[in-house]
């Protein structure tokens, strides 16, 4: 047979780890929602520092790019469109959280549900985050590729037609 009989009495120190660790429960979900809109902010800032930059120099017509290129510039746009949309989604999730709501015969501890939206926001942050990146990445992949592709010798000779004798 099994007995149980109490422990020791809590110590000073285990009563301060005690309200210490209840304390960061407690305000788990407003530094985790904090912290995603911090990140919001600041990589939507980059986001748009790198559109401004992008649009400053660089082929300002797709078509002066050879077809292959051309479409291939055009795919990584659409990957940088989606990963930032899908960014800004889940950032703004992490920041704002998302509307629910909870069945009153169902509803836990406050505590509870903080900690588990707490951990959702978290895991909404890391992934807004890495979209964001992949977004840059692709930007500038695309921006890059704009640049340094290889021209459409077809459209340089059109270009080149259309100038006038002084031009040429």
């Amino acid at each position: 047979m099994i007995r149980l009989a109490a422990g020791p009495d809590a110590s000073l120190a285990d009563l301060r780890r005690a309200k210490t660790r209840r304390q960061l429960i407690r305000t788990e979900l407003v530094r985790v929602r904090a912290a995603a809109r911090a990140w919001r902010n600041g990589l939507g800032g980059l986001l748009a520092a790198l559109a401004g930059f992008s649009l400053v120099k660089g082929r300002s017509d797709l078509g002066e790019l050879t077809r292959g290129w051309a479409v291939a510039v055009g795919w990584v746009l659409l990957g940088a469109a989606v990963a930032g949309t899908l960014s800004a989604l889940t950032l703004l999730r992490a920041a704002h959280g998302r509307p629910s709501v909870v069945r009153v015969a169902e509803v836990p501890s406050r505590e509870a549900l903080d900690h588990d939206e707490a951990l959702r926001t978290a895991v909404a942050l890391r992934t807004g985050i890495v979209l964001a990146l992949v977004c840059l990445v692709l930007l500038v992949a695309a921006v890059g590729m704009t640049w340094y592709g290889p021209a459409d010798p077809g459209q340089a000779h059109a270009v080149g037609l259309l100038a006038g004798p002084a031009e040429r």
